[in-house]
């Protein structure tokens, strides 16, 4: 079934929506849980949780990209439970990306606003799109799946000196960029 017919049926209420919606995307939502939270529990847990806020938020929108939204609720939620388990246990291809990244954009504890948020989020989306496919893949795998180094190091047939090397060299030229931006690291 196409993305258009699924948010229909939830526009309508149907609850083939959420089956749909699994058979398309359930294995795309277990992914992103899985790689946040490491606990084949907690993501299966947040993964229907995807799919009531889901059933409670197209109603009242109509996304542009399906697979997208759901992607980013998932993870969303998935850091939202792994920020409240943090204090027991940790993640640390999580903990790791999160710092990594942290070096270049250590400011989002001071946005202040949407509008801001949306600056940042453009200003690294304009980023990775200026990018190699390759480059962009490996970043996005990284520090949106929060994949280790060692997980795309095994899909993209590079070493690991390689990967990191190449995010090195992306954190630095993003740090680079933002500050072109305006954007206050």
């Amino acid at each position: 079934m196409d993305d258009k017919a699924i948010i229909d049926l939830y526009w309508e209420r149907d609850e083939r929506a959420i089956r749909e919606t699994s058979e398309k995307y359930g294995k795309l939502c277990t992914y992103i849980a899985n790689h946040i939270l490491s606990s084949r529990e907690d993501g299966e847990e947040c993964v229907n949780d995807t799919y009531l806020v889901l059933w409670n938020t197209i109603p009242v929108q109509r996304p542009d990209k399906f697979s997208v939204f759901i992607g980013k609720i998932t993870r969303n939620l998935a850091l939202k439970k792994y920020e409240y388990l943090s204090a027991a246990k940790r993640n640390p291809s999580a903990v790791t990306s999160l710092e990594e990244l942290g070096e270049c954009v250590s400011g989002v504890n001071r946005v202040e606003s949407e509008f801001e948020g949306a600056q940042i989020e453009r200003a690294i989306n304009d980023f990775l799109w200026a990018q190699s496919e390759e480059k962009r893949k490996v970043f996005i795998r990284r520090y949106w799946y929060f994949d280790s180094v060692g997980d795309i190091c095994e899909s993209t047939g590079f070493s690991a000196g390689k990967v990191k090397s190449m995010l090195y060299h992306m954190r630095e030229k993003l740090k680079k960029h933002l500050e072109e931006e305006g954007i206050e690291i």
